[in-house]
C-alpha cells in the first residue's frame, strides 16, 4: 500500500513546447462552442415564448388583429442572445472554476438573462413596440431555465468523462510538508473537480510514507524523487499541473518552479504557507488594493457548533426516549446475568482536554473492566474498543451480545445530551493514552468526542493510530450537518452487521 520510488525513465525530459498554444485553442474552441450552444438555446426560448402566447394563447386569447407572426420579433430575439451572451461573459459565467456548484450558475445565469430581458423592454417601450409583452416575460423564464439545464447537462458530462479518467488534470505536488499534505487531501478528496494526484516530490532522503485523511479512508500518495528532479518527472508523468507547497523561504527554489512550468506550459499554484492551516481556512479579502489574508473561524464554531448541537440534542432525546424500556431490561438482565453495577464508569478526556466520565452498560464480571483499563494504560494510540471481547472469559453472556451490537453504548446518549459527547465526532481516549500524545495528536482535541466517527466507519481495525488521527482532523476541518448525517447513516449497517460504531 505504500509506494515511493525513484524517477521514472525512459521518457523525454522534455515537454512539446506547443503545448500552451494547444491548450490555449483547446480553451478558445470550448469557449467558442458554449457561446453557440447558448445563443441557440436562447432563440429556441424566445420561441417557445412566442408559441405560447400566440399559437397556445396563454395568457388570454388572441385576437385576429393582435396577432403578429414570429418574424416580427426576429430583431427582438437576435438583440436578447446578443446582450445575454455579453452578461454572461461579463458576470464570468465562462470561466467559473470547477467546483462552482449549480445554485451559482443558476444565480448568474438568471441574473444575466434578467439584465437582458429588462434592457430589451425598455428599448422595446421606447420604440413603442406593440406586439404582446408576455413574449418577453415567457422568454425570461424559458431562457433562464434552458441555459441551466445546458450547464447541468455539462457539468455531468465532464464528471463522467473524470470518471473514466478522461480529461482529468494530473497534478503533483512539490513538498509533502504538512502544507503539502493539505493541498494533496484536497486534490484526493474531491475526484469529481476532475483532478488527479500524480503524486508528490521533497528533498531529502526517502522518509516514510505519507498519508493523508479523507472522507472514506487514507490515502498514501506515492513519492516520485526529488524537487531537483522535478523537470523530469513532470515530462515522464504527463503533469497537467504543479501544486508548489515549498515553504515561502526557499523564495529561490520557487521561483525556479515557476519559470519551468511557464517554459514547459504547465499551471501551477502556490501554496502559502499561513501556519499550517487547512486550504479551506483562508479568507481573501483587499483593503484598497491591499491584499489581505485572514483566517477563517474552525468549522464547527458559530451557527454550526449550534446547528450540531441542535442535532445532537435531537438524535440523543430521540435515542434515549425510544430505547428507554429497552434499556431498563437490559439493566434487569445484566444484574441477573452477574454481580456489580449495571452501568460501568470511566474518566475519558473531551473537547480541549476537559475530563469527563463515559457510561456504558457493564458487559464483564466485576473487576475485569478495570483490569482491561489498566492494560490499556500499557498501549499507546490504541482505542480500547480495537480489542476483541468476544473470546474473553471475562465477558457476561448478555455482555457479550450487548457488545455486538454496540448497545451497551447507549448510556452514553445521556453524556451527548449533557453536551460533553457528540454523536459524531473523535471517539474519547483514556488521559494515559492523551498523555502520549504527540502535539498533531492533540488537534484532535478541539472537536467533541463523539459516539461514531470517520475511522470507525472506515476499517478501523486497519488503521494506525496516526491514520485515525488524520480522519478525525479531516471531519474537524470539513464538517458539515451533510457530513455528519451521512456518517450516521454509514453506522446503522455497521452495527446492523455486528461490527458496532465502537
Amino acid at each position: 500500500m505504500h509506494q515511493s520510488g525513484a524517477i521514472p525513465q525512459g521518457r523525454p525530459t522534455t515537454v512539446v513546447r506547443s503545448r500552451p498554444h494547444a491548450a490555449r485553442r483547446v480553451n478558445r474552441l470550448l469557449l467558442a462552442s458554449d457561446l453557440l450552444l447558448d445563443a441557440i438555446l436562447i432563440y429556441i426560448g424566445f420561441g417557445f415564448a412566442w408559441l405560447m402566447r400566440y399559437q397556445w394563447e396563454l395568457g388570454g386569447h388572441v385576437l385576429s388583429w393582435d396577432y403578429e407572426p414570429f418574424s416580427t420579433f426576429q430583431k427582438p430575439a437576435l438583440a436578447l442572445i446578443a446582450i445575454t451572451l455579453v452578461a454572461l461573459v461579463l458576470r464570468g459565467s465562462y470561466s467559473q472554476p470547477r467546483g462552482t456548484g449549480l445554485l451559482d450558475h443558476g444565480v448568474i445565469v438568471g441574473g444575466a438573462v434578467t439584465t437582458a430581458v429588462g434592457g430589451l423592454v425598455l428599448f422595446a417601450f421606447l420604440l413603442q413596440f406593440s406586439p404582446s409583452r408576455l413574449v418577453f416575460i415567457y422568454a425570461w423564464a424559458l431562457v433562464i431555465v434552458l441555459l441551466w439545464l445546458r450547464r447541468a447537462f455539462s457539468q455531468w458530462v465532464r464528471h463522467m468523462l473524470w470518471e473514466r479518467e478522461i480529461g482529468v488534470t494530473r497534478v503533483l505536488v512539490a513538498g509533502s510538508n504538512s502544507v503539502g499534505r493539505r493541498a494533496m487531501q484536497a486534490i484526493v478528496n474531491r475526484p469529481s473537480l476532475g483532478y488527479r494526484l500524480v503524486g508528490f516530490v521533497e528533498d531529502g532522503p526517502n522518509s516514510a510514507p505519507v498519508g493523508v485523511g479523507t472522507e472514506h479512508r487514507v490515502v498514501w500518495p506515492q513519492r516520485l524523487g526529488e524537487v531537483d528532479d522535478l523537470e523530469l518527472i513532470v515530462a515522464s508523468q504527463d503533469v497537467d499541473e504543479v501544486v508548489i507547497a515549498i515553504p515561502s523561504v526557499q523564495q529561490e527554489r520557487i521561483l525556479s518552479i515557476i519559470e519551468h512550468c511557464r517554459t514547459e506550459g504547465v499551471s501551477f499554484k502556490v501554496v502559502p504557507d499561513l501556519v499550517q492551516l487547512s486550504l479551506d481556512r483562508v479568507d481573501l479579502g483587499n483593503l484598497g488594493g491591499l491584499p489581505l489574508i485572514g483566517l477563517k473561524e474552525p468549522a464547527i464554531t458559530g451557527w454550526n457548533g449550534m446547528l450540531k448541537r441542535l442535532l445532537d440534542i435531537v438524535v440523543s432525546v430521540t435515542v434515549l426516549t425510544v430505547c428507554a424500556i429497552p434499556m431498563a431490561i437490559f439493566a434487569v438482565l445484566i444484574k441477573r446475568d452477574s454481580e456489580g453495577d449495571v452501568i460501568f464508569r470511566q474518566q475519558r478526556v473531551g473537547r480541549n482536554g476537559e475530563p469527563f466520565t463515559i457510561t456504558k452498560f457493564r458487559c464483564m464480571v466485576d473487576g475485569a473492566d478495570a483490569q482491561r483499563a489498566a492494560l490499556m494504560e500499557q498501549t499507546s494510540g490504541i482505542d480500547p474498543r480495537l480489542f476483541k471481547m468476544e473470546d474473553d472469559p471475562r465477558v457476561t453472556k448478555v455482555g457479550r451480545w450487548l457488545r455486538r451490537y454496540s448497545l451497551d453504548e447507549l448510556p452514553q446518549f445521556w453524556q451527548v445530551l449533557k453536551g460533553e459527547m457528540s454523536v459524531v465526532g473523535p471517539r474519547p481516549q483514556l488521559p494515559e493514552e492523551v498523555d502520549q500524545y504527540e502535539d498533531w495528536h492533540r488537534q484532535r482535541l478541539f472537536a467533541t468526542p463523539g459516539l461514531t466517527g470517520l475511522w470507525q466507519i472506515n476499517g478501523r481495525s486497519d488503521l494506525s493510530f496516526d491514520e485515525m488521527v488524520r480522519l478525525d482532523l479531516y471531519y474537524a476541518e470539513h464538517w458539515s450537518l451533510w457530513l455528519d448525517i451521512k456518517v450516521m447513516l454509514r453506522t446503522v449497517p455497521a452495527v446492523l452487521r455486528g461490527s458496532g460504531a465502537y
